[in-house]
Order: structure tokens, then C-alpha cells, then sequence
């Protein structure tokens, strides 16, 4: 149920990440949202380019979909400098490294995704890299083997994750700057997508964005796949403009509620007002009885229902909320543990 879902903060296809490419903001000054990162990294890179140094090395990390990427990309415009691409699952041993760093120059950035997914091995390998700029390269096998130390330019490394706990903490302290990414709020959305329809050419009537926005889960991601959709269907079924009819019954196609809640989002909460009376009930449980995997529901589907109070997270297990459950139009029950019900053996 959760591959290719309309509302997941993941990239979906390659075509979809060229698309979102061709929007994505090239200069700081382009940004929408994010003000306190922005900020810090306005300060960062005006003192780096004072000195003619290179910036210290960057975290980014938050939720899928916010922008980590696109900041990189930002931060490599503003100073200038070339941007090697690379992710954690890519970079198997040190030779994959090796590859990466022999190229980089100086000032140069080297990106690396999910930076939580690196091998223990490469991730020591890069430790002196980090610090020294120099590493320790092991060459042949055997008694032939010999170990040659590699001096290196002076570069920047970008960090980015969406699972900061998973970080080692001696990863973590190499970092000299660490951003925390936030869910933007619906006018920051509907900025963007104001940018993003203008890029597109596409004609939209007053209140349309704002639509779309309120139903993209706090995600810029989100908020371009949904516009991209509704220029669809504005397209097929109607003149090609945007209006509020058009939006809502793209929408509602996609089964996206006013909240940005989708099937598996309602399943999720269903689950536990219906199976397991409102929890509390464990992950696991769950997602057995969904038929989905735990990660997915806690990388997935969690967050944002969190972030909306829907969800809470005990001791023992999720529970739903009264805000869920007046969402769902199901009445709540007193709890037979609540003050006012008598107890087991009174």
C-alpha cells in the first residue's frame, strides 16, 4: 500500500526528481521557508568567502521531502564550487570513497545522502579525511600489502539524513555546523507553489494554491507532486487553469483528505480505534495487522500524524487521540481505566 504513495515525502521516479530539479531554487535568496537554517548559512558563507575558505562541514537533517538536498546544491551555487554526489548506500568499501576524494578540489563539496546508511568501515575511513584532510589508503593484500597516506584538498562535506539518531556519535561530532530541517507551515507552501506554477507557466485562481498547500503534510515535495497532479487533471478535465473544483476533485481522486491524510494514514488510525480500541498497541502489532512494514509506518506514516496530535507515543505502545478520532467521525470511548469506572476487584 505504501510504494508509490501520492503523499510520501520519498522521490518516486527519476523523472519525478528531474521535474522537481527544474523548480528547485539555485540561491539562497530564492529559498522559501527554513528562516533560522537560512540564516545561519547566510552568516556561514559570507565569513567563509570573506576569509577565502572553505565552510566548515554541514548536517542537514529532518524528515524527507524538506529540502536537504536542495540546500547542498544552494550552498555549492553561494560559494562557487564544484558538488560531487554521492549517497550512503552507494559507498561500500574505501575504495568507493577513495574515488570521490582523490577528485575533489579545493573549496569543492562532496554530498553524501542518507549518511546514516554508511558502512562502519567506510565511516571510519572518512574520519581523518574529515578532520586532517589526508587519509590512509591500503593498497594490494597479503604480504604484499602496504598502506600509503593520501594528502587531500581542502574540502566540504554535506551531510544529509532523515534518521539523525542512527548518526554514530563520532560521525556526528565531526560536523561543524548541524541543521535541523522543520515541516513548513501553509503559507510558506503556498509561496512555493506560487513559484513553482509561475516556473510552469500554469494559470491558477485566487485560493487554489492555498487548496493544495493545506493538504501537502508541511512537505515542498509533496506540495509539487500535488500541483503537478492537479495541473493533470486541470488539463484533461477542465480548461487547463486551476480552480477550486478542479483541485478538489483532483484531490479527492488521489483520496487526500482536507488534512492531507491518505488511505494508509486513515488505515493506520482505523487500526487502532477498530482492532485495538485506541491503543495503546505496539508498532509491530500494527504493522502486522496493516500488512506493512514497520519502518514504513515509522519513517512514513508516524510523522506527520504526530505532528498533526493524532498519534501519541507511550510506554506501551501508540495511541490515538480524540483529535483523530473526531477526524475519522468516530465517536470516543470512555476508557475502562478512566476515573469513574470501577476498578478490577472493587
Amino acid at each position: 500500500m505504501a510504494i508509490g504513495r501520492v503523499i510520501s515525502g520519498q522521490p518516486l521516479s527519476e523523472a519525478e526528481e528531474n521535474f522537481n530539479n527544474s523548480l528547485r531554487p539555485q540561491h539562497l535568496g530564492e529559498c522559501i521557508g527554513q528562516s533560522n537554517a537560512r540564516e545561519k548559512l547566510d552568516i556561514a558563507i559570507t565569513a567563509a568567502k570573506q576569509r577565502e575558505e572553505p565552510l566548515e562541514h554541514m548536517l542537514f537533517y529532518g524528515p524527507p521531502g524538506l529540502g536537504k538536498t536542495t540546500l547542498a546544491n544552494v550552498v555549492a551555487n553561494e560559494m562557487d564550487a564544484r558538488i560531487r554526489v554521492s549517497s550512503g548506500p552507494a559507498l561500500v568499501k574505501a575504495g568507493d570513497v577513495m574515488g570521490l576524494l582523490s577528485s575533489v578540489g579545493t573549496g569543492d563539496i562532496l554530498f553524501i545522502d542518507e549518511i546514516h546508511r554508511l558502512s562502519t568501515t567506510v565511516e571510519e575511513f572518512i574520519y581523518p579525511a574529515m578532520e586532517d584532510f589526508k587519509v590512509d589508503y591500503t593498497v594490494d593484500s597479503g604480504l604484499h600489502a602496504k598502506t600509503i597516506n593520501f594528502p587531500l584538498k581542502r574540502f566540504t562535506l554535506i551531510g544529509a539524513t532523515t534518521r539523525a539518531g542512527l548518526l554514530s556519535a563520532p560521525l556526528r561530532s565531526r560536523f561543524g555546523m548541524l541543521f535541523h530541517l522543520d515541516f513548513y507551515d501553509t503559507d510558506e507552501l503556498t509561496e512555493i507553489l506560487w513559484r513553482s506554477a509561475r516556473l510552469l507557466k500554469l494559470e491558477c485562481q485566487d485560493g487554489t494554491l492555498e487548496l493544495i498547500a493545506g493538504r501537502s503534510r508541511g512537505t515542498p515535495r509533496i506540495a509539487n507532486r500535488l500541483l503537478k497532479r492537479v495541473r493533470d487533471y486541470a488539463q484533461v478535465k477542465g480548461s487547463g487553469v486551476l480552480s477550486d473544483e478542479i483541485v478538489e476533485n483532483a484531490l479527492k481522486m488521489e483520496q487526500i483528505d482536507a488534512l492531507g491524510l491518505d488511505p494508509l494514514d486513515r488505515a493506520f488510525l482505523k487500526a487502532l480505534v477498530n482492532v485495538y480500541d485506541g491503543g495503546p498497541a505496539g508498532i509491530e502489532a500494527i504493522a502486522a495487522t496493516l500488512g506493512e512494514e514497520r519502518d514504513t509506518l515509522e519513517d512514513v506514516v508516524e510523522p506527520y500524524l504526530l505532528q498533526k496530535g493524532f498519534v501519541r507515543r507511550t510506554k506501551r505502545g501508540r495511541e490515538v487521540t480524540p483529535l483523530a478520532r473526531d477526524h475519522l467521525g468516530v465517536k470516543t470511548k470512555k476508557r475502562k481505566d478512566e476515573p469513574g469506572e470501577p476498578a478490577l476487584f472493587d
